[in-house]
């Protein structure tokens, strides 16, 4: 019966007038998940830089964003083993998995910071550095609720002065700290 509904669905007219349609989304989605992958690393090394040199007053400019495209296989190893370590930890349960985001948080600022570093040491450094300090930035983003809410409040329009506030908070804990523990140069 089952068997019968699904041959009827695949053959029907309907279907097959947007199989197209639904081939050329697929594609697509790949096509922006790999484009993501490859350079959303990069990107994300240079949205740090941008952001570090903001707090530190190192003229901040919009090529920073693009400082670091030629770091295109760091960025992605980067993403790739970050998010696989969250992964793996989140397998254990929800809350393994938010520390180990808490506990790898800094590896993009670390990264952007240190171009010698590969991505791997940045992930160990990022570690280091935040032992001790995971729950100092959770309860600082707990802080971010309030924003969140107006956020919502307002439709996502308030999200225009909260995502940078966000941000340039983020990037002074971890100059605070970095200071603290001492990163390698």
């Amino acid at each position: 019966n089952i068997q019968t509904s699904v041959n009827q669905i695949i053959h029907s007219d309907w279907f097959q007038s947007i199989l197209p349609f639904l081939m050329g989304l697929i594609i697509v989605m790949v096509a922006w998940t790999l484009i993501s992958l490859v350079l959303g690393g990069a990107v994300t090394l240079g949205y740090a830089q941008f952001n570090l040199n903001l707090v530190d007053e190192n003229d901040p400019q919009f090529g920073d964003l693009f400082s670091h495209i030629r770091r295109l296989w760091e960025g992605f190893c980067m993403q790739f083993f970050q998010g696989m370590l969250i992964f793996l930890w989140s397998l254990l349960f929800v809350i393994p998995g938010i520390i180990a985001s808490y506990r790898y948080a800094m590896t993009p600022y670390i990264l952007a910071e240190n171009q010698n570093m590969t991505a791997s040491e940045a992930i160990n450094e990022s570690r280091r550095i935040m032992n001790g300090h995971k729950m100092d930035l959770f309860v600082l983003e707990l802080s971010f609720i309030p924003w969140l809410l107006l956020c919502m409040i307002t439709f996502g329009i308030a999200f225009i002065y909260v995502a940078p506030y966000m941000d340039m908070t983020r990037v002074n804990f971890y100059n605070k700290i970095k200071n603290e523990v001492c990163v390698i140069d």
